[in-house]
C-alpha cells in the first residue's frame, strides 16, 4: 500500500499543477486570449499563432527553455535551441530575406517621394527612445525597445539581441507583433483624427510603369548606399535585397518561390514559438513589461500620425495629388498598414484604390526601420 500511495505522490509531484504559481496561469489565459485574436478574429494568425502557444508551452512546461548549461545532463530545452537563433540573430535576417521575396518594390521606385513618408513615420522611433530614457531605461534598452514604434518584429528582435538585450527581447517581441496584429484595429481612428473627410477620398494618379532594368537595379544600389554608410544593417538590408533580387532577377525563380514559401513558413514557425516561449511568466509580468507596452503603443501611434501629417504637408505642396492616408503606411507593417490604408480611404470611397500607392510607404518604412536599427548601432558601437 506504501509503495502505491509513493507512487501516487512521485507522479502527482511531476504535474504541472504542484510547479506552477498565479502567474503562469495568468499567461496561460494571456495565450489563449491570443489564440482567439488569430483564429477567430484573424488578426495576423501566422504569427500569433505560433507566438501564443509558444507562450503556453512555457508557462506550462518553463523546462522547454531550459539553457544546456542549467540542465544537469548538458542538453536544454527544444525552445531554448529555436531562442538562440533568435539571440544570433539568424532568424530575424531570414524573415527580411523572405519578405523582400514576396514583395513588389515598384510602387516606390515608381513614386520616390515614398521614401520621404517612410522616413517620416520613424519619428514614433526616436519619439519613443527619448520617453523610454525618461521612464529611466538607459540608452541601450531604450533604442531596443523604441524600435517597436516600426511595427517591425523582425528588427525589434535583431536590434535588442545586438545591443544585449537579450532579458528585455521577449516582452520587446510580442509588443511589436502585437502591434503587428493590431494595425487594423489601432490606425483607423488616428489616421481619421488628423486627416479631412475631402482628404480620405483623394484619387492619385496611376503609377508609371517600372521598367525590369530599374527594378533589378534598385535592391543593388539600396544595398551597396544603405551598407556603406551603415554597415551594420547588412544582416538586416543585405537580406532585403537579396530576396527581392531573386524576385526581380528573372533567372533565380526556385530560390524566390523558396524564400518567400518553404523557407518563409519555417522560420516564422521557429521565430513565432521561441518568441512566445521567452515570455514566462516570471520573466514577462514585471513592472517593465508594462512600461515596454506602454512605449510600444505610443511609438506606434506617433509614428503612424507622423506619416499622416507628412501625407498632408505633401498634399498641400502637390496641390491634392497625394491622399495623406499613405503616409500611415510608413510603419512597416508589410502589407497590413498599406492594406488599412487602402480600407479607410475605400470607407469615404469605394472606387478609390490607394493599395499600390500605400504600398510605396510601406516598403520604405521596412527600410526606413532597419536604418533607424543600424543608426542605433553606430551609436551604441555595435
Amino acid at each position: 500500500m506504501s509503495n502505491i500511495a509513493e507512487t501516487v505522490g512521485n507522479f502527482l509531484g511531476q504535474t504541472a499543477f504542484s510547479n506552477l504559481y498565479w502567474g503562469n496561469y495568468v499567461m496561460i489565459i494571456v495565450a489563449c486570449v491570443f489564440l482567439y485574436l488569430a483564429i477567430k478574429k484573424g488578426y495576423e494568425p501566422l504569427l500569433l499563432v505560433p507566438i501564443a502557444f509558444g507562450m503556453l508551452l512555457v508557462n506550462i512546461y518553463p523546462d522547454i527553455m531550459l539553457a544546456a548549461e542549467d540542465a544537469e545532463n548538458g542538453v536544454g530545452g527544444l525552445l531554448h535551441y529555436f531562442y538562440l537563433l533568435d539571440e544570433w540573430s539568424i532568424l530575424p535576417s531570414l524573415i527580411f530575406m523572405g519578405v523582400g521575396a514576396m514583395t513588389d518594390f515598384r510602387p516606390l521606385i515608381a513614386n520616390p517621394i515614398s521614401f520621404l513618408l517612410g522616413a517620416a513615420a520613424q519619428i514614433g522611433i526616436f519619439s519613443a527612445y527619448f520617453l523610454a530614457i525618461l521612464m529611466g531605461f538607459d540608452g541601450s534598452a531604450a533604442a531596443a525597445i523604441s524600435i517597436i514604434g516600426g511595427a517591425d518584429g523582425p528588427t525589434s528582435i535583431f536590434l535588442a539581441g545586438k545591443l544585449g538585450q537579450t532579458d528585455l527581447m521577449g516582452p520587446i517581441a510580442v509588443a511589436a507583433y502585437t502591434y503587428m496584429s493590431l494595425v487594423p484595429i489601432i490606425q483607423p481612428p488616428i489616421m481619421k483624427l488628423f486627416t479631412t473627410k475631402e482628404e480620405r477620398a483623394i484619387k492619385m494618379g496611376q503609377l508609371r510603369e517600372v521598367s525590369k532594368l530599374e527594378a533589378i537595379l534598385f535592391p543593388i544600389i539600396v544595398t551597396i548606399v544603405v551598407c556603406l554608410i551603415l554597415p551594420t544593417t547588412a544582416p538586416l538590408v543585405g537580406m532585403l535585397m537579396l530576396g527581392n533580387l531573386f524576385r526581380e532577377c528573372g533567372v533565380t525563380k526556385q530560390l524566390s518561390e523558396t524564400a518567400s514559401n518553404a523557407l518563409m513558413y519555417i522560420v516564422v514557425i521557429l521565430l513565432g514559438t521561441s518568441v512566445g516561449a521567452s515570455t514566462s511568466a516570471q520573466n514577462f509580468l514585471k513592472v517593465t513589461t508594462i512600461k515596454i507596452v506602454v512605449l510600444g503603443v505610443i511609438a506606434f501611434a506617433f509614428g503612424t500620425a507622423a506619416g499622416v501629417l507628412f501625407g498632408k504637408l505633401l498634399c498641400k505642396i502637390t496641390h491634392g495629388k497625394i491622399n495623406p492616408l499613405i503616409g500611415s503606411a510608413g510603419v512597416s507593417a508589410v502589407p497590413m498598414a498599406a492594406r488599412v490604408s487602402q480600407k479607410v480611404g475605400a470607407e469615404e470611397d469605394p472606387t478609390n484604390f490607394l493599395l499600390m500607392h500605400a504600398m510605396g510607404p510601406n516598403v520604405a518604412g521596412v527600410i526606413g526601420t532597419a536604418v533607424a536599427a543600424g543608426v542605433f548601432m553606430a551609436v551604441f558601437g555595435v
